[in-house]
């Protein structure tokens, strides 16, 4: 008896002690293989700088298919976790859109949200009759703090892929998604970027949606580069969109300086000049090479755009007039194949988990050099039906290719768009300062630790605009096949990798591995394992209740 009393003495001793410890010293334990319950540390930190309430509201309720219910529970379980290391608690509320008194209050509901930027998602589902059924959700959360309010969408839609796995890719984006929804709610800093001008490069109508989205981000400049060395020195990433006319020395010396100096750039380079005017009154235009005056420059930092264009089976759509001369036009779709719809890295966190890119006379791109302190990794990319046509040529609306023509398309994977990090040496590291500059400093030859993204199409940030009324369409969407493609996602990440010094960028490369049923299986033997799940618990607890009697009986019954 005093041996029991001993055991017991120690184990309620060490409880105390284990909820001393625990009080002092916080810590969790996740033993998931994937870490699926786990946030980074940058996360944990950003929490611990919320100063007043986050009040979150969830629309994601109401009757979900399992699907969206394991993404509403991931959300919350999320959530929970971020309140843990906050200094203030999360206060989360779910709302369910579409309960209501009558269907004109719904309806008005609807559009409430819709005005916000909270668009809604049809889902469409069978029921036990094989009736199809519509319903509307709103993968959504909203989150105020300190007055300011920001919406972020939780669901993840690429064209390809299942509803499965765009929920779990949604899953895997959830720590991001809401981190950086935080961050605009927490961040006073002000970063700013900067587009270039003075060589032809897209207006500011032209790149007004991308310019909107980063607005949420960073204060965005334009301007020209003028006469000082030093003009770029405040901004964090600069962007070169499509110039079409050449740079000076003194342009080229001002910017490599800026990225010796740690400055990051993304380049939106052609490599070939092209009338779009003829093309679309005559039919032809010459494709001609693009002397920007920038080969040698990025030739040093290992880049060669090539003065060629791809075409690729894999492309977009635009309307062919097939009527004959003088009867009523009658248009039908045609393949463009001068407009790839280029594949995104899963590798990269700029790229993984985003939609096919559109572009329209890209060139390709060759690593060069062999510097090895520069780390390159490909993002864009032909698919494996590519043919490269070489510059000087002639553009023609009325060649007919053939998408099956093995021979013609013979090349796979071009590269398009390649980012690079590392130490870049100088293009000026043996030359003089071109004459003319001010606030100059010594030469620096190899840059500190920085990025770059060169992508060999420059409209590929470039949004269309109705000729009626000048009204911007969303960059990446394409009106003829009524369809958006990645276009903007694609230039945001990229600004925001490019900027990135704390890597929340590499939250978009958490994987969690999908585990799905077998559908067929599991409606043949649904019988046989509901049988199962509930017998067989029935069964252990029966078989451990005898055993237990039978041992206990044995144990004081007296001999």
């Amino acid at each position: 008896m005093k041996i029991r009393n001993h055991q017991h003495l120690l184990f309620f001793t060490g409880l105390i002690i284990l909820a001393i410890i625990s009080f002092f010293y916080f810590f969790r334990i996740d033993l998931t293989s994937d870490k699926r319950y786990s946030v980074a540390g940058q996360t944990k930190m950003l929490m611990e700088r919320l100063d007043a309430p986050l009040k979150v509201v969830v629309y994601l309720d109401g009757d979900l298919n399992p699907g969206f219910l394991r993404l509403k529970k991931s959300t919350a379980e999320l959530l929970d976790e971020l309140s843990v290391y906050s200094g203030n608690s999360i206060d989360i509320r779910y709302e369910n859109p579409s309960l209501a008194d009558t269907p004109d209050q719904r309806e008005k509901k609807y559009a409430g949200l819709q005005s916000r930027g909270l668009m809604p998602t049809a889902v469409y589902e069978r029921d036990k009759e094989g009736k199809s059924i519509q319903k509307i959700i709103f993968p959504w959360i909203e989150m105020t703090y300190n007055g300011k309010k920001v919406q972020v969408c939780l669901l993840k839609n690429i064209l390809g892929n299942s509803g499965e796995e765009n929920l779990n890719i949604s899953i895997e984006n959830l720590e991001f998604e809401i981190t950086d929804g935080i961050r605009r709610l927490v961040n006073t800093d002000v970063t700013k970027i900067a587009f270039l001008e003075g060589h032809g490069e897209l207006s500011e109508p032209e790149t007004y949606d991308i310019c909107k989205s980063l607005s949420r981000y960073f204060q965005i400049d334009r301007g020209i580069l003028a006469n000082n060395a030093s003009v770029l020195d405040n901004y964090k990433v600069v962007i070169i969109a499509k110039p079409t006319k050449p740079f000076s020395e003194s342009d080229k010396y001002i910017i490599d300086q800026y990225i010796m100096n740690g400055g990051r750039v993304l380049w939106l380079l052609d490599g070939v000049r092209i009338s779009n005017e003829n093309l679309s009154t005559i039919g032809l235009s010459p494709a001609l090479e693009l002397d920007l005056n920038l080969n040698d420059q990025l030739f040093r930092y290992g880049i060669r755009i090539n003065p060629v264009l791809l075409q690729d089976v894999q492309c977009a759509s635009v309307p062919v007039n097939i009527a004959p001369a003088g009867t009523t036009p009658q248009f039908e779709p045609s393949p463009w194949y001068f407009a790839p719809l280029l594949l995104a890295s899963p590798e990269h966190p700029v790229t993984r988990n985003i939609t096919e890119v559109r572009s329209e006379f890209c060139s390709g791109i060759d690593l060069v050099g062999d510097n090895k302190q520069v780390k390159s990794d490909l993002l864009l990319a032909t698919s494996d039906n590519t043919h490269i046509v070489g510059a000087p040529t002639t553009i023609d609306l009325s060649q007919k290719i053939k998408p099956n023509d093995k021979a013609y398309f013979n090349l796979a994977y071009v590269p398009v768009a390649v980012a690079m990090e590392g130490n870049f040496e100088s293009d000026f590291a043996n030359r003089m300062t071109p004459k003319g500059l001010t606030n100059t400093l010594p030469i620096r030859r190899q840059s500190l630790r920085t990025r770059q993204i060169v992508v060999a199409d420059g409209d590929l940030i470039r949004n269309e605009t109705t000729a009626k009324d000048s009204t911007t369409i969303p960059l990446g969407f394409d009106r003829y096949m009524n369809q958006q493609f990645g276009n903007k996602e694609f230039i945001q990440n990229a600004v925001l990798y490019l900027a990135d010094d704390d890597g929340w960028m590499q939250l978009r490369s958490r994987t969690l591995k999908l585990r799905l049923l077998n559908k067929k299986i599991s409606q043949e033997d649904r019988i046989t394992w509901q049988l199962v799940n509930v017998l067989v618990p029935i069964s252990i607890l029966f078989i451990f209740g005898i055993s237990y009697q039978v041992i206990r009986k044995r144990k004081y019954t007296k001999p």
